[in-house]
């Protein structure tokens, strides 16, 4: 149909500051496509996969849809254990919160099990992050609010179990 045209070399920061710009402006569709932009130019850009990968999770609050499966092929590319771990607690979170916000009823159980997922993996960048960052606690502590001040439980296992 229609053939991309490609970024020149020169233009990737100035690309990177628009989608970020995009992002904070609550419009991950053209982040989204700025980055891919960038990526077809410099593949392993490691701040244009993060601002890919935040930005498609930005998508999960509007309720569009995003395949957690493009979502991971991108957090794989990180070039870092910690930022694979990292983002890949905060894809669980914001899908968590898409979840309360936009779920149907009686999904805060579910809601509950993505933001417990989120928190394991906080845990891991935790353990591998340098001293002087604290990320991962602050977004252990968030999810670890959003569950308490929303009183979510996990499903509770129905069932008769034959002994």
């Amino acid at each position: 149909m229609f053939e991309l045209k490609k970024l020149h070399k020169e233009a990737i920061p100035n690309a990177l500051e628009k989608a970020e710009r995009y992002r904070l402006l609550n419009e991950p569709h053209p982040a989204v496509s700025i980055c891919l932009d960038i990526l077809q130019v410099e593949p392993d850009n490691q701040k244009a996969l993060v601002t890919l990968v935040l930005a498609m999770s930005d998508n999960f609050a509007n309720d569009y849809s995003v395949g957690d499966t493009k979502v991971k092929e991108y957090i794989a590319r990180f070039d870092d254990e910690y930022k694979r771990t990292y983002y890949t607690g905060i894809v669980l979170e914001r899908r968590a919160k898409a979840m309360l916000s936009n779920g149907p009823a009686g999904s805060e159980s579910s809601a509950y099990e993505l933001f417990k997922q989120a928190m394991d993996w906080f845990e891991k960048a935790e353990a591998i992050s340098p001293s002087e960052n604290d990320d991962a606690i602050l977004r252990w502590n968030g999810c670890a609010r959003m569950i308490q001040n929303n009183n979510l439980r996990p499903r509770r296992v129905h069932g008769d179990f034959i002994e």
